[in-house]
């Protein structure tokens, strides 16, 4: 079992964002699942465990849990529940790391969550059609974080083809088209919560792509909470910093032309990267392709 354990974690810290959030979403459906069994065992019910990390319809509620706006979207009812939310997952979020960076597929995850899950909250409690249920509704799963996904790439590549069993080739924006008129058509129907999530995961991919395109990342408030967040747990951030020693001149030049020729590389893999995100891999040159690649070796 330890040994296990030990090859989940290595893969975890070798694999690319994309396989670590599926492991996520995976790893809390299985402890939940445990968890489950063991409070079943005793003949309690999990369901009150649940609605404290489901996101609920009511304002007042999500007060006393605010955590739940992002811990809904990891959470999954059932097996089938997280396999299509994974599935969706992986494809799309594979032709989005082709034309996007991995934080922007953080970012947009989590983007698409909390779009996904204010529009759910705000159509139950503005349309009449829904105030017998506002108490009591909660809101899991990852699919309106997948639907920001599946827009944003549909926007940036529309007519590149994916390939459907018993459809054959359709271009994504059609995809995205019928994901989306299929989510209008059902949100009066048994998961009306899901459906309208769906809707503002879908909207928030569709305008983080459209504001990229124009120099804006709506995502990039979200990696840098998330980076700080991250900060407070790594070791060398509560290390002593060492006392700065004096350093003769001739070493003050020589770390001042390295710390240039470092800057002087940095900002122009930076200017290269955003080209990559604006136009595309085919849009450079021979030289800033290299460099790329050099870049990525260091």
């Amino acid at each position: 079992m330890a040994r296990i354990i030990t090859d989940l974690r290595e893969k975890f810290k070798r694999g690319d964002l994309l396989v670590r959030l599926i492991y996520i979403n995976a790893g809390v459906f299985i402890i939940g699942a445990l968890v489950n069994v063991f409070l079943k065992l005793f003949n309690q019910s999990p369901a009150g465990l649940l609605e404290w990390f489901a996101l609920p319809a009511s304002f007042p509620r999500l007060a006393l849990q605010p955590w739940s706006i992002l811990t809904y979207m990891f959470i999954h009812a059932d097996f089938l529940h997280i396999l299509f939310n994974m599935l969706w997952l992986y494809w799309f979020g594979i032709l989005f790391l082709r034309s996007f960076t991995a934080r922007h597929l953080l970012g947009v995850y989590v983007l698409g969550g909390i779009c996904g899950g204010l529009l759910y909250m705000i159509a139950y409690n503005i349309f009449p059609f829904f105030s017998d249920s506002v108490i009591y509704s909660v809101l899991i799963g990852a699919s309106a974080s997948t639907l920001a996904i599946v827009a944003a790439i549909a926007y940036r590549e529309p007519d590149y083809r994916v390939y459907l069993l018993f459809f054959g080739a359709v271009r994504l924006k059609y995809l995205a088209l019928v994901a989306v008129g299929a989510d209008l058509l059902l949100i009066t129907s048994g998961n009306a919560g899901g459906h309208i999530a769906h809707l503002g995961g879908a909207l928030s991919g569709l305008c983080f792509a459209a504001f990229l395109n124009k120099g804006v990342d709506l995502t990039g408030w979200i990696n840098k909470l998330i980076d700080g967040v991250a900060a407070l747990f790594r070791k060398d951030t509560w290390r002593r910093k060492p006392k700065m020693h004096y350093r003769p001149n001739a070493d003050r030049a020589r770390d001042y032309d390295y710390n240039a020729r470092k800057k002087a590389q940095s900002d122009e893999v930076d200017r290269i990267l955003e080209k990559l995100k604006r136009s595309g891999y085919e849009s450079l040159t021979t030289e800033e392709k290299k460099s790329l690649f050099d870049a990525s070796k260091r």
